[in-house]
C-alpha cells in the first residue's frame, strides 16, 4: 500500500511537470518593425500581434499565480506620449490565449531596458543629466508597484550591474 502511493505520487508529480513545461512564451521576428508574441501550450499555439520593433523579451511568473507570463520591450508611442520610446508589455496566458496584463507607457520614467529577477522587475531608466537609476517593481493587483531604488545617479555601466546582480 505504502509503495502504491509513492508510485502514484511520483505519477502525479511527472505529470504536473510535464504540464508546468508545456506552456512555452517565444517571439516570432518578421522583420524590424513585425514581430508575434507566441503562446505554445500542449501543442497548440495562439499569437498576439506586435506591430512595432521588440528591443527586449523575458519570461516570467510576474503575478505570482504559478503560470509563466511574458515581459515584451516594445518600441512605440502611445496615446498619452506619443513619442516613440521604449514601453514595457506583460502578457499571461487566459486559457490557451495570449492576453495583455499590463501595457505600461512608462515606469517611473523613461526605460531603457529591464530584467525580471526573483519575482520582480528591474528597470534601468535614465535621467534628464545624463545619469541612470535601478528601480525595482513588483505586481500589484492591476499593475506595477514600485519598491525601491537599487541605485540612482550612477553611470550607465554600474547602473547595468544593478540591473542584473
Amino acid at each position: 500500500m505504502k509503495i502504491e502511493k509513492i508510485l502514484l505520487f511520483l505519477l502525479l508529480l511527472c505529470a504536473f511537470s510535464a504540464v508546468a513545461r508545456a506552456q512555452t512564451f517565444s517571439i516570432e521576428h518578421v522583420n524590424d518593425s513585425l514581430n508575434y508574441l507566441v503562446l505554445t501550450e500542449n501543442g497548440q499555439q495562439d499569437k498576439w500581434k506586435l506591430a512595432y520593433p521588440v528591443y527586449q523579451f523575458q519570461t516570467g511568473d510576474v503575478d505570482g499565480d504559478g503560470k509563466t507570463d511574458a515581459l515584451v520591450g516594445v518600441i512605440k508611442g502611445t496615446r498619452y506620449y506619443p513619442e516613440k520610446a521604449r514601453r514595457l508589455f506583460i502578457y499571461k496566458n487566459k486559457n490557451g490565449r495570449v492576453r495583455a496584463m499590463w501595457m505600461g507607457s512608462r515606469v517611473g520614467g523613461p526605460i531603457d531596458d529591464f530584467q525580471f529577477v526573483d519575482g520582480r522587475i528591474r528597470v534601468l531608466g535614465h535621467t534628464t543629466d545624463g545619469k541612470y537609476v535601478v528601480a525595482e517593481y513588483q505586481w500589484q493587483g492591476f499593475g506595477l508597484e514600485f519598491i525601491r531604488y537599487l541605485c540612482q545617479n550612477e553611470e550607465e555601466s554600474t547602473a547595468r550591474r544593478y540591473l542584473s546582480e
